[in-house]
């Protein structure tokens, strides 16, 4: 392979009924952080896939795409792993980039590995962060051991070097207007005839989820096992609800059937939050569930063990029972 062939960074953006994915978004202004370390002269590029989505091309130029590629036919109109893969393994094939993100969503999550395996390379998936390093060399960051630790992944033999990362973990870039970037239209049509039909995709159907989106929540109220009981959880539920804010948990809450679901996990498992304010109620603070919610602003804690790693990383650290402590909360708030 002629690896110095390979240029320029590419974001597989990721579009449901004519709505782009946030996390498009967030990846497009890592992408600009990566174009500025290797002092690369190639375009930041979406490429976008759908039925009558041409009108999404601004969106993506404006948050930071200097070339938008927008593949636009009938079959691509929902998701189908096998046709997706096959459309842009020929795209990528021919153009040739040498990174490219993609989000860790179920779609993600879906295409990237089907899509790497064709392309016979790589995919850091779950990724927390990308950079590159001092070498000039693509690095991706992974949490591992359950988020004890993290790693650094390469693919230098291959290309392109692709990766998956968390929704949340980067943070929106700055949206402008009058930014200029170009719109390529790219003709599908001998791809999606390699296509066998294997995969079906006969609707979308939505999971209600009532509430604020956890990671669009400025306040989040999250619960751990420490909180004890089904009963003492409704306490975490009405003190987000009395804060306008989002329930948020970690992985025992929800083996224990307390939590909605893992929607609300935390963690390297689960999503990343950035909220003005988090509550942690009995939360112990692995490095799992750290990783999730560092980039928080005020972080108060409360904890029966005052050695509590959670502690670490908090600017309000409360010892005491969560589930003592959180019923006066809630009638101090309600009678003020």
């Amino acid at each position: 392979m002629d690896i110095g062939a390979w240029k320029g960074i590419w974001v597989i953006a990721e579009q449901i009924e004519g709505t782009i994915n946030s996390v498009s978004f967030e990846l497009l202004g890592k992408a600009k952080q990566l174009k500025e370390q290797l002092k690369s002269s190639e375009p930041v590029t979406a490429v976008l896939l759908g039925s009558d989505i041409q009108g999404l091309a601004d969106e993506l130029g404006q948050y930071g795409a200097e070339e938008v590629i927008v593949i636009e036919h009938e079959k691509l109109a929902i998701f189908e792993n096998d046709t997706y893969a096959a459309v842009l393994n020929d795209l990528i094939q021919e153009r040739k980039p040498e990174i490219v993100l993609m989000g860790a969503t179920a779609i993600g999550q879906d295409l990237a590995p089907m899509l790497g395996g064709i392309l016979k390379t790589g995919v850091a998936a779950h990724c927390v962060d990308v950079n590159i390093n001092e070498e000039g060399k693509f690095v991706a960051v992974v949490p591992a051991f359950g988020g004890k630790v993290l790693g650094d992944i390469f693919c230098p033999d291959h290309r392109p070097q692709m990766a998956t990362l968390k929704p949340g973990i980067l943070g929106e870039p700055v949206l402008d207007k009058n930014a200029v970037f170009k719109v390529t239209a790219y003709n599908a049509e001998e791809s999606l005839k390699k296509v066998t039909g294997r995969v079906k995709a006969v609707g979308i159907y939505k999971n209600e989820i009532q509430g604020i989106p956890l990671e669009k929540a400025e306040v989040v109220v999250v619960g751990g096992w420490g909180i004890g009981s089904k009963e003492n959880w409704s306490y975490i539920e009405e003190l987000a609800t009395l804060l306008g804010g989002a329930v948020g948990c970690t992985r025992p809450a929800v083996d224990e059937n307390w939590a909605e679901g893992e929607h609300q996990m935390i963690g390297t498992s689960g999503k990343s939050v950035r909220p003005k304010v988090y509550i942690g109620a009995a939360v112990s603070g692995s490095t799992h569930h750290l990783c999730g919610m560092k980039d928080s602003g005020l972080v108060i804690s409360i904890n029966t063990d005052e050695n509590a790693p959670i502690f670490d990383s908090s600017d309000v650290c409360i010892v005491a029972d969560a589930a003592k402590f959180l019923p006066k909360l809630i009638e101090r708030i309600k009678q003020a």
